[in-house]
């Protein structure tokens, strides 16, 4: 057997594998070998029985715990066994503290310490108490906003309307006795940034991914960053394609489902890691709409987890119970289920979503005509080189896909067949120079 996450080979023994049993103590528990290689192949160890009396009083002494040490003999050779189950409490190697991630091990500082000590003690980042900010701090403006969307998405009922500000802020649990929560000041103070570093949005527009056209920041509280941000999206970022119905009503139809984009914004917003000090960033392209924020996945999730789970598990649940008395949600599980249907509704891709760069992303494509989608219909390269063609120019004859893929004339003629086949291009014209292929409905 390999390492793992819960298990760990050392040849010999050091004291400073006392650092290792810490980090199984801090994670999920696990082994460690002494007298075995990195392959689990048995070395033996030839002070074995010495070792037996003075692992536990070292790891007792210097960590404060207690851990099963055994000795096994295999093939003539002896091996210690070394296992740590995991500890409800912080524990620290001389002031340090270790975890384990992975098949590695690392020492927790600055906001990751802070995080860990906090969850230890059965504490949430957005559950810490603020000493120095009272109710009267907050705006008055949100509670009314918060008080007349929850009454319009009957969460609220029309008695809730002379409740005050700390009756709203106790029925959400964002205070106890006379202090508030984080939470209650990302909801409800107009400069939450004062107390949380990173407490707003950053949206871009893109050339590509090196080139930045423009850019704004979006801050206030949780509420007014949502609002401000939808609504630059839309009349900034977004284009509207205008039409009449009977000649009379104008309609608007965006080139993404706003109740898509808004539910995307709502989970970052609720599973975004505060601590880390990094605000939520909107990536906007000609063809695609970028959302990211900053959190890691629970242990032992992929990324078919967070999909599946990943909105019914907010990383903040006192910001996602404000949303959701507001009326913002419908109920959390459903978001990812909500952005794919709207979108599949509205003739685009799913969304897509993966985890990268420490942070959570969801990705919405503008239309079905982009390289990873007709790829996933079978085409080749220098057909879906030939279709991005035709959607950029309109069009694309014969001797321009020739030209563009640098490749003879009954090549040309096969594929584009096989794209007007699969309904992707439609052919104009019958023969001669004045045949065409263009996309559907164009």
């Amino acid at each position: 057997m390999s390492e793992t996450q819960n298990i760990e080979y050392k040849t010999t023994w050091r004291d400073e594998y006392l650092k290792w049993i810490c980090g199984f103590a801090n994670a999920n528990g696990g082994t460690i070998f002494i007298g075995k290689d990195d392959n689990g192949k048995i070395v033996g160890v030839p002070d074995a029985k010495k070792l037996l009396e003075e692992i536990p009083n070292k790891v007792r002494d210097v960590l404060g715990i207690l851990v099963d040490v055994n000795l096994h003999t295999e093939n003539k050779k002896q091996f210690i066994e070394i296992i740590t189950e995991p500890y409800p409490n912080g524990v620290s190697y001389k002031g340090q503290y270790h975890y384990r991630s992975g098949s590695t091990k690392q020492e927790l500082k600055g906001a990751a310490l802070d995080k860990f000590i906090l969850q230890k003690k059965g504490k949430r980042w957005d559950g810490v108490l603020v000493p120095s900010v009272s109710v009267s701090d907050l705006k008055q403006e949100t509670f009314d906003f918060f008080k007349k969307r929850g009454i319009r998405s009957k969460r609220l009922s029309e008695e809730n309307l002379i409740d005050t500000n700390e009756q709203i802020l106790d029925n959400l649990e964002l205070k106890e006795k006379q202090f508030l929560k984080r939470a209650a000041l990302l909801l409800f103070h107009p400069k939450p940034e004062k107390f949380v570093t990173g407490a707003f949005i950053k949206i871009g527009f893109f050339e590509n991914d090196a080139d930045l056209i423009f850019q704004d920041e979006v801050d206030g509280n949780l509420f007014e960053q949502i609002e401000k941000a939808i609504d630059l999206l839309f009349t900034k970022y977004i284009k509207a394609f205008i039409s009449y119905e009977n000649g009379i009503n104008r309609v608007e139809t965006y080139e993404y489902p706003k109740d898509a984009i808004r539910e995307a914004l709502l989970n970052a917003i609720a599973h975004k890691d505060y601590s880390g000090g990094v605000p939520i960033q909107i990536s906007v392209y000609k063809d695609k709409i970028m959302i990211w924020n900053e959190g890691q996945l629970p242990e032992d999730w992929t990324i078919e987890t967070l999909i599946a789970k990943h909105s019914s598990k907010p990383y903040n649940p006192d910001i996602a119970l404000a949303f959701y008395r507001s009326g913002y949600i419908e109920s959390w599980g459903r978001g990812i289920t909500k952005m794919t249907d709207l979108c599949v509704e509205a003739g685009l891709p799913k969304p897509t979503f993966y985890y990268k760069s420490s942070g959570i992303w969801a990705v919405f494509q503008k239309d079905i005509l982009n390289a990873e989608y007709l790829q996933t219909l079978g085409l080749n390269d220098r057909q879906v080189k030939a279709v991005l063609f035709a959607k950029d120019k309109g069009k694309i004859t014969n001797s321009e896909y020739q030209e563009l893929n640098d490749i003879k004339k009954s090549v040309t003629a096969t594929e584009l067949q096989d794209l007007t086949d699969k309904g992707i291009l439609v052919k104009v014209g019958s023969t001669g120079r004045g045949t065409k292929y263009i996309l559907p409905n164009k």
